[in-house]
């Protein structure tokens, strides 16, 4: 040990008396402070006009010191850049002199030699972690709230990928006896580890390979706060791998020639327990997790890990048929199967026994894909044939229609992308959508997860007096937000099980979650309305949504329950939207229902209910009646006469009978029977759960119906993966105090290793 020391001691003072070892300090501090400096400076510049980008954020820390932009991604990008020249000379300079035969005859041990000259190497790469620290004290006082935890974690990703790095190009320096050719070469292997998890996926023997010595993407999941025990023990193989190659070709110098099979062992053997050690280390049951973000960012949400552990021990297989005419076929090819472990791994670290099976197919797509008018005069087999080619794909491993149809029927799921779950002999579908992510987020896992072990909800909607339609994708009708599998925010795809019922014909189930009269245009029948009487007086769940206008045809059903609709409507003066366009305010009610609706409920969000009137109630006793929405009759008033929507001006007018009151435009009724709270809730408009409301990104109408929904199955679905706001939100600075930083960072601190550089030489020179 001591030898090594003395070994390490020996190198470091041969770097800092060359002026390569300064002048790296002196950019690497520059390039860090350039970039630190302006992203602080971006960032102070949204937060003085007002701050609106920010709040978009979901952690400052991490858009600074991240991948993308931030501090720790810039590093990355170039710090391969450093070691070459650092390393290039460790042994290359030995050869080339000749002193590597006084070392070969001296009593030092070659493994003596490469631990030293790697020991300063670390010791190099802790000075360039010592000048990072220095930012990343910085960010606690600029940053408000500054996310520590990942910052640290950040540091010991740079650092272990430095030192990975000077392991490399210690082995490459030991090739060669010209110091350039070294650094170019330790540059064309850092280049091969960074790219051959990308190049020839197709094949799976070799795309396991390419996994296990795949550098890309290693550094990027520590740095966003999640340490696992994998990407640490893949660094220190490498570091083990070319320390023990380094060792293995000196040795082979001092040998005859007539040992090189013996030589060819060793690397084998050293390789054999690189690829061990990868393997056993990267078993999911045995990697070892530690997150310490501030909100546990890169966890997955308590509610999702109990779901997981509501599974048990039970195996879980997840199959994912993919349609060759599908056009997100892409995302399913052989060569991105690692992504698709690296998707999976948030839940494999919980549940490490789910397994993974693929299906090939192709099938005529859904209509609005317009096959045949890309391809005509071709038969099905012959597109998918040349769909084949580009991805390499023989086409007898992928299923013709006949065969696809004998294991599953997928034509309800339109022959897309679908991954099917299969748990205990249950089974559901999870899904790809027509959106930017495609894949479904952690909420609808979740959500197929625990379909997987609950008995599920059931909502049922009344089909029978021309109610607004599950199934169509009008303006009008609730398609988009019920049935639409190509919506992740559809109820099918948030845990749900929705169905029609008509009420002429059929008796209403028990044990429904919920039934809805969604505006139905003719008054119900005496039986009818008996059925849905009895409903409510058995404790049944219900939502009913109606129109101005249509008192005679809702009436008879809500006022058993203390509810009737106003006569007239609503209007309310805008400059942007009709009269009829009205901005009801949410109440503490509403804002129960959801946690991200109470965290938006001071923030005077307002739900849009175009065309909509009044209802009055009277606690009679049986309910809890509350208001979900309110007007505000600062604004809006209850027009009695005839309103006219293309009228050019609509003016208050008490003599015609209007009223400038606040009025409730939803109620929430509750009470306790047969052991359980009845939930009911009647609305004066229809349209504010229609598709063309409920998908506005600008509207609170789109974070309102799920919740809605959830309310009626008692927060079973859809599932909450919500997490706490990050408080670093806000910076600490000031626009003198930025200009005080850029000072020190940039000028004065790569002053300051200059002068103690020059010094250092000089003094040296002179002795």
């Amino acid at each position: 040990m001591k030898t090594t020391l003395k070994i390490a001691k020996l190198e470091l003072s041969l770097l800092f008396y060359s002026p390569i070892a300064w002048f790296l300090s002196v950019v690497f501090i520059f390039q860090c402070a350039l970039l630190y400096t302006s992203q602080l400076e971006t960032y102070l510049d949204y937060q003085n006009i007002g701050g609106g980008m920010l709040n978009n954020l979901h952690n400052l820390t991490s858009a600074i010191f991240g991948i993308r932009t931030g501090l720790y991604g810039d590093v990355l990008k170039k710090i391969y850049l450093y070691l070459p020249l650092l390393t290039m000379g460790l042994i290359s300079r030995e050869i080339s002199s000749g002193t590597i035969k006084l070392l070969y005859s001296s009593p030092v041990k070659i493994r003596q030699i490469v631990l030293g000259k790697f020991t300063s190497l670390m010791i190099y790469n802790l000075l360039l972690i010592a000048i990072l620290v220095i930012f990343v004290i910085s960010a606690t006082f600029n940053i408000k709230q500054a996310d520590t935890g990942l910052l640290l974690a950040g540091l010991l990703t740079v650092y272990l990928l430095l030192c990975a790095y000077a392991a490399i190009g210690l082995f490459m320096s030991c090739l060669t006896a010209y110091q350039i050719v070294a650094a170019i070469s330790t540059l064309v292997v850092f280049a091969v580890l960074a790219n051959i998890g990308n190049v020839w996926q197709d094949t799976e023997a070799f795309r396991t390979l390419s996994y296990c010595l795949s550098m890309n993407g290693r550094a990027e999941k520590i740095i966003y706060g999640l340490i696992n025990t994998k990407d640490i023990a893949y660094f220190i193989i490498i570091i083990f791998l070319f320390l023990a190659f380094s060792i293995v070709k000196l040795h082979a110098a001092r040998e005859t020639k007539s040992a090189s099979l013996k030589i060819a062992g060793r690397y084998v053997l050293v390789i054999l327990i690189s690829f061990t050690a990868g393997y056993i280390t990267s078993l999911p049951s045995l990697i070892g997790y530690y997150d310490p973000t501030v909100n546990r960012s890169q966890t997955l949400t308590p509610t999702t890990q109990k779901v997981l552990k509501d599974i048990g021990n039970a195996p879980l297989e997840i199959i994912s048929y993919i349609n060759l005419l599908d056009q997100r076929f892409g995302q399913g090819v052989p060569r991105y199967r690692n992504y698709e472990k690296e998707r999976w791994e948030p839940y494999l670290r919980f549940k490490p026994n789910i397994t993974f099976k693929y299906v090939y197919y192709y099938d005529e797509p859904s209509a609005d894909h317009m096959l045949h008018k890309y391809y005509p005069d071709k038969t099905l087999k012959q597109i998918a044939e040349q769909n084949a080619k580009p991805f390499n794909l023989d086409l007898k491993d992928v299923k013709s229609p006949k065969e696809i149809k004998k294991i599953i029927n997928l034509q309800p799921e339109r022959n897309r992308y679908v991954m099917q779950l299969s748990y205990k002999g249950r089974k559901t579908f999870l899904r790809l959508f027509d959106d930017q992510a495609q894949f479904p987020s952690e909420t609808e896992v979740s959500a197929a997860l625990k379909r997987l072990t609950v008995k599920l909800p059931k909502v049922l909607f009344a089909q029978s007096e021309f109610e607004r339609s599950i199934i169509k994708l009008s303006d009008r009708d609730y398609g988009l937000i019920v049935s639409q599998i190509t919506n992740r925010n559809a109820m099918v795809n948030q845990g749900f099980d929705t169905d029609s019922i008509d009420l002429n014909t059929q008796d209403i189930p028990a044990g429904i979650s919920a039934l809805v009269i969604a505006d139905p245009k003719v008054a119900f029948k005496p039986a009818v309305l008996a059925k849905i009487n009895q409903y409510i007086d058995k404790g049944g769940n219900l939502l009913v949504t109606t129109e101005p206008g249509k008192q005679a045809v809702i009436n008879p059903v809500i006022n058993p329950l203390g509810v009737s609709l106003m006569n007239g409507i609503i209007v309310q003066k805008s400059k942007d939207f009709s009269p009829d366009v009205v901005k009801a305010e949410l109440t503490e009610k509403t804002a129960g229902f959801s946690l991200d609706l109470k965290g938006n409920f001071n923030s005077q969000i307002k739900l849009n209910m175009p065309g909509v009137t009044g209802l009055t109630y009277r606690q009679n006793g049986d309910y809890k009646i509350e208001p979900l929405f309110v007007t505000d009759p600062k604004t809006s008033w209850l027009r009695a006469d005839k309103f006219i929507p293309d009228s050019i001006e609509v003016v208050f007018s008490a003599e015609k009978g209007d009223r400038k009151i606040s009025v409730p435009t939803a109620l929430a009724l509750t009470r306790q029977i047969n052991g359980k709270e009845q939930r009911i809730v009647i609305a004066g408009d229809a349209d504010f759960l229609n598709s063309t409301e409920t998908m506005g990104w600008y509207s609170a109408n789109r974070n309102f119906y799920m919740p809605l929904m959830g309310w009626f199955t008692y927060g079973q679905f859809p599932i909450d993966t919500s997490r706490p706001r990050s408080e670093d939100d806000r910076l600490n600075l000031t626009d003198s105090g930025l200009m005080t930083l850029k000072i020190i960072y940039l000028g004065v601190l790569p002053g300051l290793i200059i002068l103690c550089g020059a010094g250092l030489l000089i003094r040296r020179k002179r002795k």
